[in-house]
């Protein structure tokens, strides 16, 4: 669970529902200001049982590097809400969700190619619209995301998660959560306000779609080669330690997709929220490869 370092927006940010073909998903939508070069449109994936509040150390960095930064709430996450039908949260509605996000953005800003990234459990998904069209987006970043199922020991409690899910309520799994995991629990007071707000978003969750997307974290297929055919930009980045996928094997696909590595120093499963200004940096210096400027050049291949 990604635990964000504050929880005010910035001056360059607003919180409202975005309107798309699939429905009204919530956002946070930081701009640059108008001293700042406009150089393209960025969609924030989250990951499972995150939000949109997970990327909000990110949103003025990136807005001041030029790029409007708009992270999103999926259906049944958090302030965007959702039916108690699990088939609604199949990988594929998730995926046709991001597309209507990425073309509601691209209408709104009347220039082509959204620069796709998704965290965790949003890697899968973001990687899934790609392969379902690719045409909508000027790059892809994968954080903190491997290429199939999470890790033996993380679908183990997966399983135990699905299981509470089913027979108790959103309250009686969050304090069950809180109890076994005492380090979580003292982790939760860092920032102000955090504890009230984890727990806000996780009674707000819609269940069935814990549910449904924990089954395709532990059933993911390698979708690796499908991906590394897509002519698309790539870029795959995650801290130094991950618990949900082994970085070494993360490290194996992003030479597999030919892809641009990041390894953000100090960071775990979620360099967004640890190390915000690190990770900013490596997602600007990546996007810049891509965009059609004067000069520049195309995404950089791998490099050790």
């Amino acid at each position: 669970m990604s635990r964000p370092p504050f929880l005010t927006l910035p001056a360059c940010a607003s919180a409202y529902r975005l309107a798309t073909a699939r429905g009204e998903f919530a956002v946070h939508d930081a701009r640059p200001g108008p001293a700042s070069p406009r150089r393209g449109t960025v969609l924030l994936v989250p990951g499972f049982t995150g939000s949109k509040e997970d990327f909000i150390a990110l949103l003025e960095p990136l807005a001041a590097a030029g790029y409007r930064a708009v992270a999103v709430d999926g259906r049944g996450q958090h302030e965007t809400p959702g039916p108690r039908d699990e088939a609604a949260y199949a990988q594929g509605e998730l995926a046709r969700d991001v597309l209507a996000q990425a073309a509601a953005l691209t209408a709104e800003d009347g220039r082509p190619g959204i620069h796709l990234l998704g965290h965790s459990l949003g890697g899968l998904i973001t990687r899934a619209a790609v392969l379902a069209d690719a045409s909508p987006f000027r790059s892809l970043t994968v954080m903190s995301s491997g290429a199939g199922s999470i890790s033996a020991t993380q679908q183990a409690r997966t399983r135990e998660l699905i299981q509470a899910l089913a027979v108790l309520d959103m309250e009686s799994v969050w304090r069950e959560m809180q109890r076994r995991d005492a380090e979580n629990a003292a982790a939760d007071g860092k920032a102000p306000g955090l504890a009230d707000f984890l727990h806000r978003r996780w009674t707000t969750t819609v269940p069935e779609q814990l549910m449904a997307t924990g089954r395709q974290l532990i059933e993911e297929p390698d979708r690796t080669a499908e991906l590394a055919a897509v002519p698309l930009p790539k870029h795959v980045i995650s801290g130094v330690l991950d618990y949900a996928w082994p970085v070494p094997r993360i490290t194996e696909m992003a030479k597999e997709l030919s892809a641009h590595r990041t390894i953000v120093s100090g960071a775990g499963h979620s360099p967004n929220a640890e190390r915000p200004a690190e990770t900013a940096e490596a997602l600007v210096g990546f996007w810049r490869t891509t965009d059609p400027e004067p000069g520049a050049g195309r995404a950089e291949a791998w490099r050790a």
